[in-house]
């Protein structure tokens, strides 16, 4: 589970980080500019989007300047129109100028990580289907990423390797069997949640008898995702995984599958298209 706290302390990281590679030194341009210059702007969005990334924007002024003044007009997990403005600012215009990129990377990419939550979740709305994140994430921005997962309207699967177990073939194999890998998950760490990947149906039929919370049907065809669905009858929750798209993602969910895993939410991500105005 993603605390506010441990969002928190990654934010402040994320955002200093960024601003290091941005800075460096310092910015020579806005050198340019009389300290003693204010100036006010705002940020628009040039596309319709689904917003998330609010606080980090307002975490790169602060680290800036916390001189500056922002007002915001859009909250995260908010739906926005072309040419919307989603924040005003005030303040030395070296620091505007300074923040403006870092900013706008920020807001841009977990809006656009939010805007394709957005697209998929309202596609299967009609369905008791979770979609979920995995852990195909943008290095370094996986809490930021998995924030902007549930501004969009999904759900987060497990944080890393160290919140809940996923055993896959190769974990299988080298433990002997999926009953010996579910046991010995149980034992090392008790109340963890146990997901095993399967690949046919007799392994989801080894995978119930052997007590796993979650059952991944990784590239089931549709006809066995309702077998696999029937057979479970509650027993477990079943995870439909691979060969996700727009095309094949509403078919799947209509199986009864309780969650799908989309890698896609935060791999294949592209941002949106914001522009900031000075006054």
């Amino acid at each position: 589970m993603i605390t506010a706290e441990l969002l928190r302390q990654a934010r402040i990281e994320n955002v200093a980080q960024s601003l290091r590679e941005d800075i460096g030194e310092g910015d020579i341009t806005a050198l340019l500019i009389s300290p003693e210059k204010r100036a006010s702007g705002r940020v628009i969005t040039r596309e319709a989007a689904t917003i998330a990334g609010r606080e980090w924007v307002d975490e790169v002024f602060r680290q800036v300047d916390p001189s500056v003044t922002l007002a915001w007009q859009a909250a995260d997990g908010d739906s926005v129109s072309p040419d919307q403005v989603l924040f005003t600012m005030e303040g030395p215009a070296r620091s505007l100028l300074t923040a403006e990129r870092s900013a706008l990377n920020w807001l841009q990419t977990l809006s656009g990580v939010a805007t394709a939550c957005a697209g998929y979740s309202a596609r299967v709305a009609h369905t008791g289907v979770r979609l979920l994140d995995t852990r195909k994430t943008l290095p370094g921005l996986r809490l930021a990423q998995k924030y902007a997962v549930t501004c969009g309207g999904c759900y987060n699967h497990r944080i890393g390797l160290w919140d809940a177990f996923l055993i896959k073939e190769n974990h299988i194999a080298a433990c002997g069997s999926i009953a010996d890998a579910i046991l010995a998950a149980h034992r090392i760490a008790p109340g963890k949640p146990v997901e095993v990947e399967t690949e046919n149906l007799d392994e989801l039929d080894q995978a119930l008898s052997a007590g796993a919370d979650i059952i991944m049907l990784d590239e089931f065809s549709l006809e066995d995702m309702r077998t696999a669905v029937a057979m479970t009858a509650g027993r477990a929750k079943l995870e439909a995984s691979g060969g996700i798209n727009p095309t094949t993602l509403v078919p799947i969910a209509e199986t009864g599958v309780d969650f799908i895993s989309i890698g896609a939410l935060t791999k294949d991500i592209r941002a949106v298209d914001l522009s900031m105005r000075l006054d």
